[in-house]
């Protein structure tokens, strides 16, 4: 890896079976803000990957990791520390390499994603991983019963470049406290901030050799290796719908759990009872935050017909308050996109969706250097457009006018995706009456968070399977077996 300010102190090197290794050919990572080369990445091959796969497979099947409890709530807490001891350094790599405005890395980006560690720590020790389920009368004997789980396997664990440190966290620190091995797959656009991992666990933690294995490539063969092998018992992927689709078929021909975290094309509902000008600014911040690339982020704004123009300006009044510019400025409050190929998707559907009949209020224009693009906003809507229905993964803001509240709920539900939404209301009750008749797995009243470790996180319909975060996401990593033993006659 080229040495660079923001890499230091980090090597830039795979971790597979407890060695820090790298491979002959390499592929650069660029810094969004500029477009320049940040460094240089291991360009894993597909036997790499079969090689980090039978680690992991040998570190389950053969060591203590999937029954010592003790050893994997030691391991979770060093490696926790080791993370904080390092973290200023990790926050300036993912200010570099993730294009994260610095205010951001202090919440989702990286401050916050450390709780995760020393939340499944916490939760292995008091986990009742045994079930009893007393006795029964069958066939003339009394039969015990009782039920245990059990770590899953190996884990698979695909990354996408948006939030880097939250979901390589998010994913190995529940699979880990389960007792699985993983090998971690980081996303091509940001390989360096997952590969610092791979140095702290290396330096910094009693995790045995296999037990965690991380690989970055540029091209798609390890991943097709990872979700086919039939060493993978489980594989958990956050990306695009689309692409899940694929790792679901793929993973069919050996039936592997499958948990997927995918796209999401959210609602926010302003009733006509609302404060529309608070509204408008969580709006109109909430689209911008790191530039749009946030799955659950609430990119369709419904807002009362009557209302419309008066809620549109205030939503671009707040857009002109967000400060856009270089990531590592405290101030920044947004931003670039993380590809120029991100970025030409973007101004594409943009463009499409003035041509469709969408008034453009503000932004859609491109900023260099680096993959800026403006906040943008789009009034007038229509409900079956492209732009309303597809995930655009900007700063793109579509409004679309309703008639009354059945109105709203009917179009907050015409989506393929149910990942999340919000809803803004004067009268509490009845915005939780409508967030209830929204069909996503996550929901936002009036403003209130919901992100947190201990919190369930995923979707519905096409937003996914399973829950990533809290107990429901330390149980997608385990599986349960029932005992049965004869105690006497009946």
């Amino acid at each position: 890896m080229n040495a660079s300010p923001a890499t230091a102190p980090f090597t830039g090197r795979l971790l597979i079976d407890g060695e820090l290794t790298t491979t002959k050919a390499t592929y650069p990572t660029l810094n969004p803000a500029t477009g320049e080369v940040l460094g240089h990445a291991p360009d894993a091959t597909a036997a790499d990957a079969e090689t980090a796969i039978a680690a992991a497979r040998r570190a389950f099947d053969t060591t203590a990791w999937a029954t010592d409890t003790e050893l994997r709530v030691r391991c979770l807490r060093q490696l926790h520390a080791a993370l904080d001891e390092h973290r200023e350094q990790l926050r300036d790599l993912t200010i570099a390499e993730a294009g994260a405005p610095r205010m951001l890395t202090h919440g989702p980006q990286l401050d916050e994603p450390l709780g995760l560690l020393t939340y499944y720590a916490r939760l292995a020790e008091t986990y009742a991983f045994t079930e009893d389920l007393g006795e029964s009368e069958q066939r003339g004997q009394r039969h015990h019963r009782w039920a245990e789980k059990e770590p899953a396997g190996v884990v698979a664990a695909i990354l996408p470049y948006n939030f880097p440190n939250q979901l390589a966290l998010a994913k190995l620190a529940p699979a880990l406290a389960a007792g699985c091995t993983v090998v971690l797959k980081a996303a091509p656009e940001t390989p360096l901030t997952t590969l610092a991992l791979a140095d702290l666990i290396a330096g910094h933690t009693d995790i045995p050799p296999g037990v965690v294995n991380i690989i970055s490539s540029s091209g798609v063969e390890t991943g097709k290796v990872l979700t086919t092998h039939r060493d993978i018992d489980m594989v958990t992927f956050t990306g695009s719908t689309a692409t899940g689709r694929r790792i679901m078929a793929a993973a069919g021909d050996t039936v592997k759990k499958v948990f997927l975290e995918l796209g999401g094309k959210s609602a926010m509902i302003v009733l006509d009872d609302a404060d529309f000008a608070k509204a408008a600014m969580f709006a109109a911040f909430t689209i911008c935050s790191h530039s749009g690339q946030g799955c659950a982020l609430t990119s369709r704004l419904l807002v009362p017909r009557a209302h419309h123009d008066t809620i549109v300006n205030l939503v671009a009044a707040g857009m002109e308050r967000v400060r856009v510019g270089d990531p590592a400025d405290p101030k920044t409050a947004m931003g670039p996109l993380i590809s120029a190929r991100q970025r030409e998707k973007v101004d594409g559907m943009v463009r499409r969706a003035v041509e469709a009949g969408a008034t453009l209020v503000a932004g859609g224009k491109p900023v260099d250097p680096g993959f800026f693009y403006t906040p943008t906003l789009l009034a007038g809507v229509d409900e079956d457009s492209e732009i309303a229905q597809d995930e655009v993964f900007g700063p793109v803001l579509a409004v679309i006018p309703y008639d009354d509240e059945d109105h709203a709920v009917r179009i907050a539900n015409n989506s393929v995706y149910g990942l999340s939404g919000a809803v803004h209301s004067a009268d509490e009750q009845r915005a939780i009456r409508v967030a209830r008749r929204i069909r996503t797995g996550t929901f936002s009243i009036n403003g209130g968070n919901y992100f947190a470790p201990d919190v369930p996180f995923g979707g519905y319909k096409q937003s996914g399977i399973g829950r990533e975060s809290g107990r429901a996401g330390f149980e997608e990593f385990l599986e349960t077996k029932a005992f049965a033993t004869v105690v006497g006659k009946a």
